[in-house]
């Protein structure tokens, strides 16, 4: 017998299939989709059976060494998968093998990630005589069948070792899951006539691409749930993704009140050792429901009955490093097409790519146009910053004061958005202007004032702050921007009498702490949340009246395309925190941009008019949804180099591709990160067959280049 496996390596170089042959003790285990051991020139590495024959072109092969699983890694399903994204990305068929599985079980040797036991005891013999302790444990494991090692030795250790001895108990082992989700109330929720509606598509429907575009606070979880529960009726399984670890804690909390133990979650958040249980629960049928962040599109499951991707317009759905740079859209849209099932796309902003489809009839279109307890989108007001100079307190107009005032003494709640986490956004010298800048990236070091550091957020370089200008020696140091750290310092001074919670990447690093900032601000344990970007979806406060926009320019001025789409969304989302209970709502959006189409159209909620608006300027422009794009990143240590092997390029691009816009080579907005230099080009283009192609033999032509590195971005979320 003859195995093909793929190696744990993802170079290039050797990114095929190598022929071992099978020792005749091994040859009943052997499937397709396990991990082996293989010799592979002096080292021993662990890889995929890709396929098993009888016979190799090749002679003189050496065998593999041993099974690592028993069990399938890896079905049929995804191994085609992982060949359809090796196709569409043009990474390493590895790479896209190992973006599938936990840690534990990507093929890397010395896994240390161990499966977690419990001791129970079941009868043995148990004639003979015993004292009263020793008959008091055989009662207990007579009457329960099993019994929990700790609940015996809280009766008695040495009984319960004689009777072990005697053969009076046996001992059983059986896996721990670290992650329990066990509920016995079940919540179920009066759908609206909406709701219904959409729902009764979905499941009356065929296996097509939904867009839910649905207002905030007009419940579309409540919708996900009930078409989840309609296929779990018909014992199939479902996928749940959502955009930010921020949003699981809540998505999993309302699963788990209506669906118990039948869901998984897969996240960052969760250890290595909870994402293989999780894992394992899912492959083993247990988990019927999955929820996650991106990866979570990988589950292996059987017979899915519907996928479900909620705030379908986050830029988090697609992977830009490393590679495969996979959308989970695009991936969830090949699974539904795998198991004829629907997937559902929700979002109060869609992206405009999205909607463009809706609108075209490639996705069909569902509306919840209402809040599902009636009550009116918050007010916007608009405040002008440019009217407030001298006037402001800090970072904080008259009127976000007054409100903020108001709804304290209302024993009301607040949200804050600013979009910039640490202290200040860089250190300066009043005297000569010198700013601190990362010796590793082209980019200034951010202050963090509680841990009295600048830090880069790149690459994650420190220093101290120093006390005086190392270039002219002045004590002329100021901190220049604003971060949620100094935002906070201030609210602590405006609002003494107050409780305030920061939720940042800073604040919410150590494990479990976004769930418990979420828990306590929703138990009004604190009365002001203040937050990046995490706090502007999904979450839901019913005494949360007021929503502040320290500055909303923040997304706006990001020198991208999408800039103007991703403002409008983030403002209308974090309003949509405001208001979702009985309480009337209310928004304070700050900026020095009051006319700008994406700030004067939150005002009104209205996204269809920002969508019409947007959709010209892109026309025009030509970027998506009217144009693809693909950005090729030529990256390294010497720019001279760089730049010429860039150039190259480009001429071949041009010599190649006839009805694609060629643009660069130009510098990245960070041109210098980790001490590389990086060089992008992008190409914009409707269809055409040579790029795939063209672009396969330049990156075989630098495969072998060790001065340069060549990155494929297809549809890159950002092009900078």
């Amino acid at each position: 017998m003859i195995v093909g496996v793929l190696v744990e390596i993802t170079n290039r170089n050797v990114d095929k299939i190598f022929d071992y042959k099978v020792p005749k003790n091994l040859e009943n285990d052997i499937k397709v989709g396990i991990r082996v051991s293989v010799p592979f020139g002096r080292m021993t590495i662990e890889g995929f059976v890709m396929e098993i024959k009888e016979s190799s072109e090749l002679s003189d092969l050496k065998e593999i060494i041993d099974i690592v699983d028993k069990d399938v890694v890896l079905n049929s399903e995804l191994l085609e998968l992982g060949k359809t994204i090796k196709d569409k990305t043009l990474a390493t068929l590895m790479s896209c093998y190992q973006t599938m599985l936990p840690k534990a079980l990507k093929a890397k040797k010395n896994s240390t990630i161990n499966i977690k036991y419990d001791t129970y005891y079941m009868l043995g013999n148990t004639s003979g005589k015993f004292n009263n302790k020793q008959l008091e444990i055989i009662n207990l494991v007579k009457e329960k069948g099993e019994v929990l090692r700790k609940d015996l030795i809280d009766i008695s250790l040495s009984s319960l070792n004689t009777l072990i001895k005697k053969g009076a108990l046996l001992e059983v082992k059986k896996e721990h899951y670290r992650v329990d989700y066990s509920n016995e109330e079940i919540t179920v929720k009066e759908l609206t006539p909406d709701q219904k509606a959409c729902v009764n598509a979905v499941i009356n429907g065929n296996d097509d691409a939904y867009l839910l575009y649905g207002v905030t606070g007009s419940g579309k979880t409540e919708v996900y749930m009930e078409i989840i529960d309609y296929y779990l009726k018909q014992n199939k399984t479902s996928i749940v993704l959502v955009p930010e670890i921020s949003l699981t804690p809540q998505m999993v909390k309302r699963f788990s009140e209506r669906f118990g133990n039948n869901i998984a979650a897969i996240h960052s958040a969760l250890s290595e050792g909870e994402k293989y249980d999780e894992w394992r629960r899912i492959y083993r049928g247990e988990a019927k429901i999955v929820i996650g962040a991106r990866s979570a599109i990988f589950a292996p499951l059987e017979n899915i009955g519907v996928i479900i991707i909620d705030e379908e317009h986050s830029d988090s759905y697609k992977q830009s490093d490393p590679s495969p740079r996979y959308s989970a859209k695009e991936v969830a849209l090949i699974r539904g097409k795998t198991h004829h099932c629907p997937v559902v796309m929700g979002s109060a902003t869609p992206s405009l790519e999205a909607m463009a489809r809706a609108k075209k009839g490639v996705f069909k279109l569902l509306e919840l146009p209402n809040r599902i307890n009636g009550r009116e989108l918050p007010k916007v007001e608009i405040v002008d910053m440019n009217k407030c100079l001298g006037k402001s307190k800090g970072y904080f107009s008259p009127d976000l004061i007054t409100s903020i005032s108001n709804c304290m003494n209302r024993n009301e709640q607040v949200i804050l958005l600013l979009n910039r986490r640490g202290y200040a956004s860089f250190v300066s010298c009043k005297n000569c202007g010198f700013t601190f800048k990362c010796p590793n990236c082209d980019i200034t070091l951010t202050y963090h004032k509680s841990s009295n550091t600048m830090r880069c957020h790149y690459c994650g370089h420190g220093e101290k702050v120093f006390d005086k200008c190392p270039e002219c020696g002045e004590k002329a140091l100021s901190n220049l921007g604003v971060g949620t750290q100094k935002i906070e310092e201030e609210l602590n001074k405006l609002f003494p009498n107050n409780k305030i919670v920061r939720m940042d990447f800073d604040t919410t690093s150590k494990k479990g702490m976004h769930e418990k900032i979420i828990e306590d601000f929703k138990n009004h344990n604190y009365d002001i949340l203040l937050g990046t970007q995490m706090v502007s979806k999904g979450l839901d406060f019913p005494n949360v009246t007021l929503v502040g926009v320290i500055n909303a320019d923040t997304s706006l001025n990001i020198p991208d395309f999408r800039s103007s789409e991703n403002t409008f969304s983030l403002l209308d989302q974090v309003a949509g925190r405001s208001g979702r209970s009985e309480k009337e709502g209310k928004v304070i959006i700050q900026t020095f941009n009051p006319d700008h189409y994406a700030i004067k159209l939150v005002k009104k909620h209205d996204y269809l008019e920002f969508y019409n608006e947007e959709m010209q300027i892109r026309r025009k422009l030509k970027y998506p949804p009217f144009y693809y794009l693909c950005n090729i990143r030529i990256s390294g240590k010497d720019t001279n180099y760089l730049l010429v092997e860039a150039n190259k390029i480009k001429r071949s691009l041009e010599r190649n591709l006839s009805s694609t816009i060629i643009l660069g080579p130009s510098n990245s907005s960070i041109f210098k990160m980790n001490n590389i230099y990086r060089f992008n080009i992008l190409l914009k283009y409707k269809k055409d067959d040579s790029l795939y192609p063209i672009l396969n033999k330049i990156l075989e032509h630098y495969k072998t280049n060790s001065k340069v590195k060549v990155d494929i971005d297809f549809n890159p979320s950002q092009t900078l």
